[in-house]
């Protein structure tokens, strides 16, 4: 691998299993995952750093990855959470905004029971608070909630979106709409990139492979362009169905031919640019783990 390979989305907790009731008795994710996790299997792909995204509801959850990230300098940035829809949302976000490591805030919008809630009004007002911290936000989202995803984003162009796992596409159906008009129109607004990640996930987890993806890919592609998709692997969730190695590798065969700037840009170079971290450049030298 050239540049400086960043993982645009991975996870980590100490596990209960009051605090990830979402976790499955038998489930291998039924464990803690740590940064000294993901730096055993990422070092060896080259890879220098990762994104961490919270995975709990709550303020704690936030700060706990911030104490993360100033422990753990690989950790290059967090996507936390903040209760949008509070009237302490400033407070709270100034708080966590002093820390340089806060890169941006997302909700679990995929399990609200209002298709259309990313438009509420209270959710809304805290959301227009990010871009003056200079916050990014990560869309949670399955496809039916693209629709309002596309009013949200084109309601707050100054806003930085990404939309996570590419909005779970139904990839072990087979069908590609309406999720891929959704998705293009969503594509249409400037200000949204996408993570290609979690795609697996959303595949027959024992049989799914590169072929079974590439419809899925190609509207992607088509519709982002290659210049707003950031790599993400998902971990340690993807391991429901991928080895971190192999979607890594699986992902390398899909990118194979693009130019050396457009790879290492899906790799890390965008990642870093939407996130407003340094360039892959000048901060590879020095990075040690996480």
């Amino acid at each position: 691998m050239t540049a400086r390979y960043l993982d645009a989305h991975n996870h980590f907790w100490s596990y209960s299993p009051e605090e990830y009731p979402w976790i499955k008795t038998g489930s291998p994710l039924q464990r803690n995952w740590l940064p000294q996790d993901l730096e055993a299997v990422q070092k060896p792909l080259g890879f220098s750093g990762s994104i961490a995204v919270q995975a709990r509801q709550t303020l704690a959850e936030s700060q706990w990855l911030l104490e993360l990230a100033r422990r753990h300098p690989r950790l290059a940035g967090v996507v936390g959470w903040v209760d949008l829809r509070s009237a302490q949302v400033e407070r709270d976000l100034a708080a966590l905004a002093a820390d340089r490591h806060f890169v941006g805030v997302r909700h679990v919008v995929q399990d609200e029971a209002d298709d259309r809630f990313l438009l509420g009004a209270d959710f809304l007002r805290g959301l227009r608070l990010l871009s003056q911290y200079e916050l990014r936000y990560d869309l949670l989202i399955f496809p039916k909630q693209l629709p309002a995803a596309i009013e949200l984003v084109e309601q707050l162009p100054n806003q930085a979106f990404v939309l996570d796992h590419c909005a779970k596409p139904p990839v072990a159906s087979g069908a590609l709409e309406p999720w891929a008009e959704w998705l293009t129109r969503l594509a249409a607004c400037p200000n949204v990139c996408c993570k290609v990640s979690g795609l697996v996930t959303e595949a027959a987890w024992e049989t799914w492979t590169l072929e079974q993806l590439r419809p899925y890919l190609a509207v992607v592609e088509e519709a982002f362009g290659r210049e707003r998709l950031l790599w993400g692997s998902d971990w340690p969730v993807c391991l429901y169905a991928s080895a971190y190695q192999r979607w890594v590798e699986v992902c390398q065969e899909w990118v194979s031919g693009w130019s050396t700037t457009e790879r290492d840009g899906f790799f890390g170079a965008n990642t870093a640019l939407f996130y407003g971290l340094a360039s892959p450049a000048e901060s590879s030298a020095g990075s040690s783990s996480a």
